[in-house]
Order: structure tokens, then sequence, then C-alpha cells
């Protein structure tokens, strides 16, 4: 019987898919891709049979209904990824372009060459969906991977590992550049984290905990987002029906996702006869909403807003709402409890519309938009491996580019330095 890994050794094996995975032409990657989506569609059965069960286990273990949303997927759900597959196939090749190319007053010709990061590690928790689009961007950009999924996803994992291998060789590149580990304990996960001579990036994408937790404890670089605050303003003059369809479509879309709207903020002119037609659209979905004083009067039902409603990420059917004197209020609300996410405004005007787009410090800055648009494959990029809230090197939804660097390449004729 062979000896069991151990997680450096693990990491290691993964590593030497780097060159490999570097060497390929961006037909090669391309075809693991569509052959991903050709063995997702072939084994939906199976897949669909473990994630009852893991949905099955999470109802039992009483996880929040938002995570429960996110782990369970559907046929419906699986045609969409599958799609985001073939999508994110059919982009062009991240790799092997020169950028800034010049030549300098001394002749030597200097350009940026686009590459990949290298060995990601990818944790998640309740998204089985997001391991099979990691994987495929990783992938797609040259990059091996590493998934360390939940437990609550881990049987929907456990089927799709196999898949990546049998995409990748029959590609003929390494199966084992994208790897799915088993559970680990959070000693285990420490020791990932602690893999700086192999792993050159770490993306975690679950809760704020998760995130926390991984950001305290990595000695690699994370990108990150601990919470998605997103705010919608509606502006003085704003289409009131176009106010009421986007701030419906945010908060009650998909309540569970980390771009849904959490906080409603309306200018003073508009609040009467703006927040009544909301608050019975919004109560009329389930929606529960939590008030400042000035806005309460026009709200039926609503219960008066907590300190700390503002700034919180309720991940469920719960709005904050709140009445502003002007755009310059609305402003400072965001700097003050928007968590650098996605934020909105609802106008007519374009000079508040600049106004709002420069001054507000978010990953996504959405005009006359609902914020559930702020997602890789909404945004063209055809799929996203999570949100950035830090800005290096990323912000917002990190698409194929962003799982790419460059590295500069010169060109001379004997040139020497004086």
């Amino acid at each position: 019987m062979p000896k069991k890994k151990s997680l450096p050794e693990i990491v290691a094996h993964v590593a030497q898919a780097l060159p490999a995975l570097g060497a390929s032409s961006g037909q090669i990657r391309n075809q693991v891709l569509l052959g991903l989506a050709e063995l997702l569609e072939r084994s939906q059965k199976e897949i669909l049979e473990a994630n009852q069960a893991d949905v099955k286990e999470a109802k039992k273990n009483k996880l929040a209904e938002a995570l429960i949303d996110r782990l369970a997927l559907s046929e419906a759900r699986m045609t969409q990824l599958v799609a985001g597959l073939r999508e994110t196939a059919a982009l062009p090749d991240p790799l092997g372009a020169i950028e800034d190319f010049k030549t300098l007053p001394s002749g030597l010709m200097v350009g940026r060459l686009r590459i990949p990061l290298g060995l990601i590690a990818f944790i998640c928790e309740a998204r089985p969906g997001a391991v099979a689009e990691a994987a495929a961007m990783a992938l797609k950009s040259g990059n091996a991977i590493i998934v360390k999924p939940g437990k609550e996803v881990l049987k929907t994992a456990q089927v799709l590992s196999p898949l990546f291998a049998e995409a990748l060789e029959s590609a003929g590149l390494p199966g084992q550049a994208a790897t799915v580990l088993p559970d680990l304990s959070h000693e285990g996960l420490k020791e990932l984290l602690s893999l700086s001579d192999r792993l050159d990036l770490v993306i975690p994408r679950g809760g704020e905990n998760l995130i926390r937790f991984v950001d305290e404890h990595s000695k690699v670089p994370v990108l990150k987002h601990f919470k998605g605050v997103c705010h919608l303003y509606v502006d003085e003059g704003a289409d009131h029906q176009m106010a009421l369809d986007l701030t419906v479509n945010a908060k009650v879309n998909r309540p569970g996702t980390c771009n849904a709207l959490e906080c409603l903020l309306v200018h003073r002119q508009e609040a009467p006869k703006f927040l009544p037609l909301v608050g019975a659209a919004l109560v009329a979905q389930g929606v529960k909403i939590a008030s400042s004083a000035e806005s309460m009067p026009y709200l039926p039902g609503a219960t008066k807003a907590k300190p700390d409603d503002f700034g919180r990420e309720f991940l469920g059917p719960k709005l904050a709402v709140k009445t502003v004197d002007n755009l310059d209020e609305a402003l400072a609300h965001i700097r003050q409890y928007g968590s650098r996410h996605t934020e909105a405004i609802v106008t007519k005007d374009q000079k508040r519309a600049l106004t709002f787009l420069k001054n507000v410090d978010a990953g996504c800055v959405l005009v006359n938009a609902s914020t559930r648009l702020n997602d890789g494959g909404c945004l063209g990029l055809g799929a996203e491996i999570g949100i950035s809230t830090t800005k290096l090197h990323a912000y917002g939804p990190m698409g194929l580019k962003e799982l790419t660097t460059t590295k500069f390449v010169v060109s001379g004729d004997g040139h020497l330095r004086n």
C-alpha cells in the first residue's frame, strides 16, 4: 500500500505541473475547459446526487439559509455553470502578449510579457459551482490550483475532482494541475497557508470568519473581501420606477450573495413618494425593513434601525433604509459603512453620476444598474474566481487577466550600462 502523501508533498506535486501549463498553447488550455464542460454535463446526475447529500447534511447541521442557497445545485445552475466554462474557453488567451512595447532612445527594446501567477490555493465554503469555475479559470490562465473546499461541499467536490484530472489528461496536461484536497482541520489549513515557498497566492471565498482566519494565518499573499455591504442611493429627481426595479432586484434576486443590496439611501425630497412604493414592494417579497427615524413615517411596518444595522451584511431578506439630505451625505455614509465591494446610484443627472463614480471607493461602482451585476460573468469576464476589495493587485471581480501578471522583457544589441 503506497504511503499517504503529506500536505507539503501534495502541494509540491501540484507545483510540478506548472512548467507544462506555462508551455501549453491557448488552444490546449481551451480544450481542457471544453472537455470539463462536457464531463460536467455527462456526470450531472452523479454531481446532483452528491450535492443533495451535502444539502441534506447542511440542513441537519442547521446551516444558515444563505449558505444552503449557495451550496445547492440544480439542473438550471448546472446549465449555467457549463455555459460559463464554454464562454470562458471562448475568451482570448490572457497569456503571451507583450504589452507597452517600446524602443528607448538608446535602442534598447522593452516590454512586459503577460504570464501566469503560479500556484494558487483556492479556499471556499459552500460554493460547489465556484470549485469548478476556479479550476477552469486558473487553468485557462496557465496557473495550477489547489482547491480546499469546506466540509459543507465536500461530497460534491469529491465528485468534481476526478473530472478535472480527466479533462487535463485528455488534453495532454498533468492531471494534478487542479487538485481538490480532502477536508482539512484548522491546523491542516494553517499548514497549507504556511507553504510560502510553494504557493504564490491564496484566494479565500466564503464568510467573513473564514476570510479573516486565512488573512490572519497566511504567510502567502491573500486576495480577499471580508463582506459585501452594498448600497443603492436614490438621487434627487431619480426615476422612481427604475429605482424600484433596481432596489427589488438587488435585494431579492439572491439575498444571500455578497453583491446583494444591504442598505438603501434615499434623497429626502424623493422619500415621501418613493419610500411607500418601495416599502410595499419589498414587504410583498418578504423583506423586513430596518429604517432610520426620518424614513419611518413613509414605511409602514418597518422597525427602527439599530446602530449596527448600518454597515451590516444581512445575507437574507432584510434591508436597512436611510433618508439623506444630498449626494454628499450619501457619499459620507458609504465611506463610513461601505465595504469597498459594490455601490450604486440611481440618477438622471450626469454630473452627479460622475461625482459618485469618482468619489466612491469600491471595486465596482454602478450608475442606474443593480448591484447584483457585480459579477465576472455579467461584466464580460466569462466567470470570476472571486471579488477583491483590496487593491493589490486586483480590485473588484477577478477574471482571467487578474490571474496573471507581467514580467519585463528586454532586447538589446550588445547594450552595456555606462
